[in-house]
């Protein structure tokens, strides 16, 4: 189908320079991009949407997420993390079953597509269960398996969480039309040993995939590693492998100067979770010395019990301003940083190479953004008004793959109120 979007602005580009077409035309054919401009292309469409009043942006890219635990959305709030981790979210994750996880993923999805996501990074349980709703939606997603193993003797080809991993891997890695990526998850250096995760890390420089992981979340995490081998999170990594691969390294809270010199050095990308290590005061992650050292920052809401939604704009907002109140400046996260983190350096980061920019070539992943509301108005520069104005409801319209998967509050390829009945079911029997 050739579908046009008309009378639109367009952040076109580059989203970090702030380049604005201003009542354009963009036109897509299938799932790409084929036309951007400020005059009326000359083909022919099937469909012209009317985009009056909105900017098109890229899709935002959510690099860390752990999308079924909406059902968990309140459950151990205002814990430290280990106690929330440990006391009170995995005895109720322990009964997960699988007609959770559906729901669950639906749900979530639902959230992320009504602010713009189009695209998001997973690890948790069933990723099976997720990947169907992944394919039924039309998001695109990055998901995995991820490695627990706390058995010192275990062998890696005795593992089987690997094995199943692996499974998963041949099973999903590619499908719809490569909407679907599967990475090599491995929770963290406390849930894993060094056996299983140099075979694993092993395996997935063998098969040229993606490694999704925590990495230095919290002060006791970071302090109990150096404790027990000697090294920081990130050296122990390094040291069995892993970062040999394309890395999405989470949180990165308690890096140390060396371990961000290590990955730059390495292309690890750094996923900044602001309001998550905000919530269960893991602390302020040292993004602008890891910008400053050249480190792929990318932004991630993580799962929902620890944030507690899936709002990749309030990310961005927060993102902007918690570091400039750190460090008493005003310029060190500038809105174009913010924006390229949430966009570009997102896709890169997931190894989708063909999005996160409006451009001719690429695929139709777009957020369409009103400037309607009050707050939206007036709008003399616009980076600045898509990191600290905008609201999720400011979300109009999000198109993946030149498919409008949300639109003007309805949602094309999920049934709303059916995911609202089967998430209560779900709730019931998890939380009573």
């Amino acid at each position: 189908m050739k579908r046009l979007l008309k009378n639109c602005d367009i952040l076109a580009g580059s989203p970090a320079e702030g380049k604005v077409i201003r009542n354009g035309y963009l036109g897509i054919d299938g799932p790409t991009i084929t036309y951007i401009g400020a005059e009326m292309p000359t083909d022919g469409y099937d469909e012209a949407k009317d985009m009056k009043g909105c900017l098109l942006i890229p899709g935002l890219v959510n690099c860390h997420c752990h999308a079924p635990m909406v059902l968990l959305r309140g459950v151990g709030s205002d814990l430290p993390l280990q106690e929330w981790l440990f006391g009170k979210i995995m005895p109720v994750e322990a009964n997960l079953n699988e007609e959770d996880i559906v729901a669950g993923s639906q749900l979530a999805i639902l959230e992320m597509l009504a602010c713009g996501i189009t695209s998001f990074t997973d690890m948790y349980y069933y990723p099976d269960q997720t990947a169907q709703v992944v394919i039924d939606s039309g998001i695109k997603a990055n998901l995995c398996l991820p490695l627990t193993c706390q058995d010192p003797e275990m062998k890696g080809e005795d593992c089987q969480r690997i094995t199943d991993a692996m499974a998963f891997y041949k099973a999903f890695n590619g499908k719809a039309d490569a909407r679907l990526l599967v990475d090599f998850g491995i929770h963290s250096e406390y849930l894993t040993t060094p056996r299983t995760v140099e075979y694993f890390s092993a395996l997935c420089r063998q098969e040229g995939g993606r490694i999704h992981l925590h990495l230095s979340e919290t002060l006791r995490e970071h302090k109990e590693c150096k404790e027990r081998y000697g090294k920081t999170p990130t050296e122990w990594f390094r040291d069995l492998g892993t970062l040999d691969s394309p890395v999405l390294a989470a949180h990165c809270v308690h890096c140390e100067d060396t371990d961000l010199d290590i990955l730059a050095e390495k292309k690890t990308s750094f996923i900044h979770n602001p309001s998550s290590n905000m919530k269960l005061g893991s602390g302020f992650a040292p993004v602008v010395k890891a910008l400053q050292k050249g480190v792929n920052v990318v932004l991630g809401t993580d799962g929902a019990a620890s944030n507690n939604n899936l709002n990749m704009l309030e990310e961005m907002h927060l993102a902007a301003v918690i570091h400039n109140g750190y460090h008493r400046d005003a310029t060190v996260v500038p809105p174009g940083a913010v924006i390229r983190m949430a966009t570009t350096a997102g896709a890169k980061a997931q190894g989708r190479s063909d999005t996160g920019e409006l451009m001719v070539g690429n695929k139709a992943d777009i957020a369409a953004v009103s400037f309607d509301a009050p707050h939206m108005y007036p709008a003399p520069d616009i980076l600045p008004m898509l990191t600290y104005a905008v609201q999720a409801g400011d979300v109009q319209t999000t198109i993946v793959d030149g498919n409008i998967l949300y639109d003007n509050s309805s949602y094309l390829t999920l049934d709303a109120e059916q995911v609202r009945y089967h998430v209560g079911r779900s709730v019931r029997r998890l939380l009573g």
